[in-house]
C-alpha cells in the first residue's frame, strides 16, 4: 500500500519562517514537520510514498533524496501553480497505482498510528475524523455508524483529520487542474461511499507559530 503526503502548501501564516523554507521543512523541537510522518510511515510498515510540492518544492526533494535513509522509497509530483488537494491527487495518480492508498496532510502532527491505515477499503474513501479543534469549531462533516456524511443535521459534527484512505476511482471523470478533495468527498458521501473512525489521540494542525508551539510542548511531555 502506498501513501501520499500532501506538501504543496505555502504555509503563508507562518511567515517568516515559511519565505525560505517550505512548511514541510518548517523544525518542530528540531525535527522537519515532514520527517514526523516518514518515520511512522515507515514503523507502520509501509515502503513506498509520494510527495506533492509547489512552493520552494526543491528543498524538499533535496533534503528527503529518495528516502532511503528513511527506510522508504520516495517519489515526487512537483506541481507548477499549486493544484489545491484534489488536483494535486489526481496529478500524482500515475506514481499511485490502481490500487486504495492512504493521504497524509504535511501539515500535521499526531501519534495516530498509521499502521490502522493498512485496512481494506470498503468504499470510495475512509477518513480519519478528530473533535473539533478551537480553531475549527462548527467541524466538517458528521460521523452515523462508521458513515461519514454531509446531510445529516441531527449528529455532531467533526473535523477531517488530513488523514485517510482513498481509491482512485474516486477521481474518476476528474479533469487536469485546481480542485478540492472535499467536493469529490461530498459527492462520495451522498452515495453511501465514505466510511469513517473517530480519533481521540494527540493532533495539531500546524498552521501558525502559536500552534508549531503547540506541538513542540507535546513533544516535550511524558506520554
Amino acid at each position: 500500500m502506498k501513501a501520499m503526503i500532501l506538501a504543496a502548501g505555502k504555509g503563508e501564516r507562518m511567515r517568516p519562517l515559511t519565505l525560505t523554507t517550505p512548511k514541510p521543512l518548517v523544525r518542530v523541537a528540531g525535527v522537519p514537520l515532514i520527517e514526523y510522518h516518514l518515520k511512522a510511515l515507515q514503523a507502520a510498515g509501509f515502503e513506498e510514498v509520494v510527495i506533492n510540492h509547489a512552493w520552494l518544492g526543491q528543498q524538499v526533494e533535496d533534503h528527503l533524496g529518495d528516502g532511503r535513509r528513511f527506510g522508504l522509497s520516495i517519489r515526487y509530483s512537483p506541481e507548477g501553480e499549486p493544484l489545491e488537494t484534489g488536483g494535486g491527487i489526481f496529478r500524482a495518480l500515475p506514481l499511485l497505482g490502481d490500487q486504495p492508498f492512504v493521504v497524509i496532510s504535511a501539515d500535521v502532527w499526531t501519534d495516530y498510528d498509521f499502521a490502522r491505515l493498512r485496512r481494506p477499503l470498503a468504499a470510495q474513501a475512509h477518513l480519519v475524523m478528530i473533535d473539533n479543534p478551537a480553531h475549527h469549531p462548527t467541524g466538517d462533516f458528521a460521523l452515523v455508524s462508521g458513515q461519514v456524511r454531509d446531510d445529516d443535521a441531527a449528529a455532531p459534527r467533526l473535523t477531517y483529520s488530513g488523514l485517510s484512505i482513498l481509491d482512485p476511482g474516486l477521481f474518476a471523470g476528474c479533469e487536469p487542474g485546481a480542485f478540492k478533495l472535499a467536493t469529490l468527498l461530498r459527492q462520495a458521501m451522498r452515495q453511501g461511499q465514505v466510511s469513517g473512525e473517530h480519533f481521540e489521540g494527540r493532533w495539531v494542525d500546524v498552521g501558525t507559530h502559536e500552534r508549531l508551539a503547540e506541538v513542540e510542548r507535546l513533544l516535550a511531555e511524558p506520554h
